[in-house]
């Protein structure tokens, strides 16, 4: 059974942004969270682009890992005409961050990363005793409370 959306204007708007409320201030973001909240839709398709674009930052990184560590190989075996393995490696490097980049401006995931950052900075604030959170500069508290 294909799951409908509760409210069709919310989630054609949602799906212009590709699911992403994250650049929304947080008095703006209160009607597209609850309507999260009551649609199964919305909230599936918003886990499947989050893990889409998680997937093409690990596979750039990756990429990157690999051809950095094909340079290494090729630097240290030093094989007969290296230069050009050298250059095709330094090339699928440099292509590869590109990518890592265009995809981290592209997509929220930064935004997404530190959010879930500060919801366990704060939870682990909450649980600390109180002499040694008194201790924590108030710069620091008020930054992970926003």
């Amino acid at each position: 059974m294909a799951q409908v959306c509760v409210d069709r204007v919310v989630g054609e708007i949602l799906a212009g942004w590709r699911y992403d409320i994250s650049g929304l201030a947080p008095e703006m973001r209160e009607d597209y969270e609850q309507h999260f909240a009551e649609c199964q839709r919305c909230r599936s398709k918003q886990r499947m682009h989050r893990t889409i674009d998680f997937g093409l930052i690990f596979i750039a990184s990756g990429s990157a890992i690999v051809f950095l560590l094909a340079f290494g190989a090729i630097r240290h075996f030093n094989p007969a005409r290296a230069l050009l393995l050298e250059i095709g490696a330094l090339s699928g490097f440099a292509f590869s961050a590109l990518m890592w980049i265009i995809v981290a401006i592209a997509t929220p995931v930064p935004v997404v990363v530190v959010g879930v950052a500060k919801h366990h900075a704060r939870r682990l604030h909450e649980r600390l005793p109180e002499e040694i959170r008194s201790r924590i500069p108030e710069t620091l508290s008020s930054k992970i409370e926003e």
